[in-house]
């Protein structure tokens, strides 16, 4: 036996995931899984922004919540969350829960009724990562 490090999104990757989802349907029986992948296009098609996550266990988890930099103040996070709330509540979500930096968004998720049920000082040095969730 033997450890190996290995930055690749592959099989590997892909392996270890499917197994511990396996495991967590095992033991919750809850299968039911939904990604959520929104985002905001330009006429030609590009992408300035975007919310991904997931819906499992009656909870919609944001991982990612982006807008470009010209389009930021002009209302598209706010549609993304809106998308994305209404989204998880049509496939059965009664909370969702994100996290976000110091740096980052907090104000915007607080008023949007999300509230901070957990804080890591120092990550990164100098700052917070802060963890809220919201009933839907």
């Amino acid at each position: 036996m033997t450890i190996v490090f290995d930055q690749a999104e592959g099989a590997e990757a892909e392996l270890v995931r499917d197994r511990l989802d396996m495991y967590n349907v095992g033991v919750t029986g809850v299968s039911t899984f939904y990604p959520v992948h929104f985002y905001v296009k330009n006429a030609r098609g590009e992408t300035l922004g975007g919310l991904l996550g997931n819906i499992w266990g009656g909870w919609l988890y944001v991982t990612y919540l982006w807008i470009d930099e010209p389009l930021r103040g002009r209302g598209w996070a706010t549609r993304l969350m809106d998308q994305a709330e209404t989204y998880g509540r049509e496939r059965g979500a009664h909370s969702a829960v994100l996290d976000t930096h110091s740096f980052q968004a907090r104000p915007f998720y607080v008023k949007r009724g999300y509230e901070v049920f957990g804080t890591l000082d120092d990550y990164p040095k100098g700052h917070k990562k802060f963890f809220l969730k919201k009933r839907l």
